[in-house]
């Protein structure tokens, strides 16, 4: 627990202290933020603040995890190393987008097509990477079985070894491309993602913990968990919540930097990969509470439009967008926002807790 903590700390450090130093490096070569034309008028004042934030994030969280790795004489392992992978790449994938939208001086980067190839290939190397490296009690970092609070009597491979690895490559894509969409959907207000992923990778904290110190490793109980490096995942999330509390210091409003899509990608990609390395990919759907609801309002308004002939359900979506045209605050907005995802997690963290209980009695 003491990596963890040293996680944390050596991240939050790096973002709270550096974070300046970028910020000046992103005015000096006009790395500013392009506004939708179509969004909120309040907007427009944002327009060229600096943006690519999430590459300090990144940085942090590498910082963090090696460094207490290093003072605390404790190896790297596979299930760490797939996480910070799937995190890397994916921001890897949001910098060349955030990189395009500057360079071309526009609100989009990459179609949607390149966005999407490149995403995949980088899952199917996250997917493939999570079935391999077994250790001496037989786990691999994940499982190809769908799994809620723990894996589920629902095993891909019990149709055959190609399908079942196919359909796992596709369950794990979806899982990937819909958290990321989902976190990238609600990067719209300053503080907003950063403060609600903060209490998502913070609940799966906890839950890691706890999957630790109930480690069918350490001790067999009809409770115990058969997950790989549960510790490691710990180390890491505790790193990625230091780096964003460091980040919010600096993206809260008025932002002086923005994650963008290095940022979003890379959070929504991380909180994938502890969601299917922790065996937990269902209760992914409770924990990010506020990124489904956000995700699902713009499905619902392009829904309805399309089929409606242009009629809206909301004003503008995604949904925060939408009581920001009702006249809320931005900050009432963000703060009420932080909320509702904190009752999510916390309901997530009930329902895996009480679980256990119900098993172990």
């Amino acid at each position: 627990m003491i990596a963890a903590l040293l996680a944390a700390s050596i991240a939050l450090a790096c973002t709270l202290l550096l974070t300046p130093l970028f910020v000046r490096f992103a005015h000096r070569h006009s790395l500013g933020q392009f506004i939708r034309e179509d969004g909120p008028k309040s907007h427009y004042t944002k327009r060229g603040t600096p943006t690519m934030g999430g590459v300090m994030i990144l940085l942090a969280i590498l910082v963090g995890y090696f460094a207490a790795k290093l003072l605390t004489g404790t190896a790297v392992t596979p299930s760490g190393l797939l996480m910070l992978f799937l995190m890397v790449a994916f921001g890897a994938v949001g910098f060349i987008d955030d990189l395009i939208k500057i360079l071309d001086h526009r609100s989009l980067g990459l179609t949607p097509w390149a966005k999407m190839l490149l995403l995949l290939v980088v899952t199917i190397v996250f997917a493939v990477g999570g079935l391999l490296f077994r250790d001496r009690h037989g786990l691999t970092p994940a499982s190809t079985s769908i799994s809620f609070i723990r894996d589920l009597p629902i095993d891909f491979m019990s149709l055959g070894p190609v399908a079942g690895i196919i359909l796992f490559v596709v369950w794990v894509e979806l899982i990937a491309s819909g958290t990321s969409n989902g976190v990238n959907l609600t990067d719209g207000l300053d503080g907003l993602a950063t403060g609600a992923s903060i209490i998502a990778f913070g609940a799966y904290g906890l839950i890691t913990f706890w999957q630790f110190n109930q480690s069918c490793v350490r001790l067999v109980s009809p409770g115990c968990y058969s997950v790989r490096d549960p510790l490691d995942l710990v180390i890491v999330t505790f790193a990625v919540c230091g780096a964003l509390v460091g980040f919010l210091w600096w993206n809260t409003n008025p932002a002086r930097l923005f994650m963008g899509d290095t940022g979003s990608l890379a959070l929504g990609g991380g909180l994938a990969a502890v969601a299917i390395l922790s065996h937990t990919e269902l209760l992914l759907v409770l924990v990010g509470g506020l990124f489904v609801i956000i995700t699902a309002s713009v499905i619902i308004q392009t829904g309805y439009f399309k089929l409606s002939g242009g009629k809206r359900v909301f004003l503008m979506a995604p949904l925060h967008h939408h009581f920001e045209l009702k006249g809320w605050p931005a900050v009432q907005v963000v703060t009420r926002f932080w909320i509702l995802e904190g009752l999510f997690a916390a309901a997530g963290i009930v329902l895996f807790y009480g679980e256990w209980l119900a098993v172990t009695r």
